[in-house]
């Protein structure tokens, strides 16, 4: 009667965690609707509008629609500065010199074939609006601001090879300039220039800020960041976020501001301030609208001289190679604006190893896969001294049964005597899951890798996988798509999970059968579990797993030709049990 309670109370907590998983799923990590037709009131437009998504954008359709006509209106109307670098492209506003229009030449804005580059920045208006601003604030004098229109030279086009300045002078004598560089990748340098030809000194204060919308935000979730974000006196700060903002109206940061500014999942937009002292802040200005703020402290410009100022915009890619080298060339822990987490000592090889397999193979699911095989080859030595443990744990079995049969009505002392057992015969008893102890932290890198790393956005591996970052798309449930609905993602089982779960199946079979009825039950059920709670992962760690699994049988077949000792005593002892269930089933009948 107890076993049969255990076992419905297994049942039961099974239940809620497939239950449970899925809901925790959809608060942690929910998914964008598809596109409807907007005849929801519009509270529940705005809701939709708003709701993020892991990698971020416009959900709502109307405003999906709306971006691609303000855009386009926005882009054709002229006076703008061509920008054309291997990383960036777009143009810059000469209208307030707003940097405005950004899109990356090295990802693209989906899986879908012709969806052309990923859109960083979008001009002021739009639903997507997200841009960077360069001036001045002071007094006694007209300065240059949004509205602002900057001479640029005649056919000016900004390149690595080609800085382009920007000019624009008042009518009392204070002539103002920027000078806008680019490189390689994702990184502009504005350098302010005050030349003060007028009759007394002036005080000004440059300034760069961001402005966004957190319309196109991605998920923050309690393991990935996505929001304000800078390094100050060092340290990288995750803690602010959106809503801390909105609610306090002005997040001023303390310390020293190595660099400031707002970071989704792949994407980043950030001010690195030049010499000099500076303050930075994080603003609501209502209407989901945000800013990250640099300022400098008030200079005097003397008649006749001039105030330089030097600030940099990273606007791209979380490239980590990219991050890396300019945290080398000076910016401070730039590398650490990925989110690795408290683990990234073991994430970063982790990564570097899958890189540098993806780099020879030119797959990345194919370089799972070689990263496992290598994984488990590392490993292999640790799974013959598991054998060995199991070897040992199968001579003292006979010698554990006397002690549980002699005290039966004592648990205390049977544990005791099974102790003192183990410590005699030299026996350790979790030395059987020291393999599963070891692959729990490379399971958490790979898990981080794939979630952070835009190197990993959008990799295919083969047949049906477009994108290893993303869940298997196809579900069983659903006919692989032929049936017009999408099940909850508890029920959303692919191909992949049912092959988790198979292969871990034929795994645990290969196991000694448990001598407790609840645990051999638990052990039947367990892949079956994991087949659902998996399913919604990224394609990539199933991968990992069902290849890892693999192994583990072909490991287990040669190690058991080693030792087939252990393949008799497992195939006595499954006997054994067996008859065991047919007596005890026997005599109930009787009764």
């Amino acid at each position: 009667m107890e076993n049969q309670r255990n076992i419905v109370l297994a049942v039961l907590l099974t239940a809620l965690v497939l239950f449970g998983w899925d809901a925790g799923l959809r608060y942690l990590y929910p998914q964008a609707d598809k596109p409807r037709q907007e005849q929801a009131a519009p509270a529940k437009a705005e809701e939709q509008a708003t709701q993020p998504t892991r990698e971020g954008g416009l959900t709502s359709e109307a405003d999906i629609a709306l971006e691609k006509q303000d855009l386009k209106q926005a882009l054709a109307g002229g006076g703008r500065l061509p920008i054309d670098a291997p990383g960036l492209g777009g143009s810059i506003n000469l209208k307030g010199a707003l940097v405005d229009d950004l899109v990356t030449r090295r990802h693209t804005e989906s899986i879908t074939p012709g969806s052309g580059p990923a859109r960083v920045f979008s001009p002021a208006g739009t639903p997507a609006q997200h841009y960077a601003q360069f001036g001045w604030v002071g007094e006694g004098m007209e300065l240059p601001n949004a509205s602002t229109v900057w001479s640029a030279p005649a056919g000016a086009r900004l390149t690595p090879a080609t800085p382009v300045t920007l000019t624009w002078t008042n009518p009392t004598g204070q002539t103002f300039a920027i000078r806008f560089a680019i490189d390689q990748d994702y990184m502009l340098t504005a350098t302010q220039l005050v030349v003060n030809r007028g009759a007394a000194p002036v005080t000004v204060r440059p300034f760069a800020l961001v402005n966004r919308t957190d319309k196109t935000a991605s998920l923050d979730s309690f393991n990935v960041h996505s929001g304000p974000i800078g390094a100050f006196d060092g340290a990288v700060s995750f803690a602010t976020n959106y809503t801390d903002v909105q609610e306090a109206g002005t997040v001023r940061n303390e310390g020293r501001t190595d660099w400031v500014g707002f970071t989704d999942v792949y994407w980043m937009s950030l001010l690195i301030p030049g010499k000099g002292p500076s303050d930075s802040d994080f603003r609501s200005l209502g209407n989901s609208f945000f800013r990250a703020d640099l300022i400098y402290d008030p200079a005097i410009v003397g008649q006749g001289k001039q105030l330089v100022t030097t600030t940099r915009l990273f606007a791209g890619a979380k490239e980590s190679a990219v991050l890396d080298r300019y945290e080398e060339s000076g910016i401070t822990n730039f590398g650490l604006a990925i989110d690795w987490g408290w683990f990234r000592w073991f994430e970063k090889p982790i990564f570097a190893l899958l890189n540098a397999l993806f780099k020879a193979v030119g797959n990345f699911g194919v370089a799972i896969i070689l990263l496992t095989v290598i994984v488990r080859g590392i490993m292999f030595p640790v799974a013959q001294r598991q054998f060995a443990s199991m070897a040992a744990m199968r001579a003292v079995q006979p010698k554990m049964k006397a002690i549980q049969d002699r005290y039966k009505d004592d648990k205390q002392k049977q544990q005791q005597e099974i102790m003192e057992l183990y410590k005699k015969e030299g026996v350790n008893p979790l030395a059987g899951c020291l393999p599963i102890f070891l692959q729990i932290p490379i399971f958490f890198a790979l898990y981080k890798v794939l979630i952070l790393a835009i190197e990993m956005r959008h990799q295919p591996f083969a047949l049906w996988i477009h994108d290893l970052s993303a869940p298997d798309p196809l579900h069983i449930l659903n006919l692989f798509g032929l049936l017009p609905f999408t099940p909850p993602s508890f029920l959303a089982i692919g191909v992949l999970a049912v092959l988790l779960g198979i292969t871990m199946y034929l795994q645990f079979r290969m196991n000694p059968t448990p001598m407790d009825p609840v645990q051999e039950q638990m052990f039947k059920l367990m892949p079956w579990i994991m087949m659902f709670i998996m399913a919604p992962f990224a394609a990539g760690l199933l991968i990992y797993w069902i290849t890892s699994n693999i192994l583990t049988i072909a490991q287990q077949k040669y190690l058991y030709s080693r030792h087939p000792q252990l393949a008799a005593q497992n195939e006595k002892q499954a006997q054994d049990q067996k008859r065991a269930k047919e007596r005890d089933g026997s005599a109930k009948g009787a009764k």
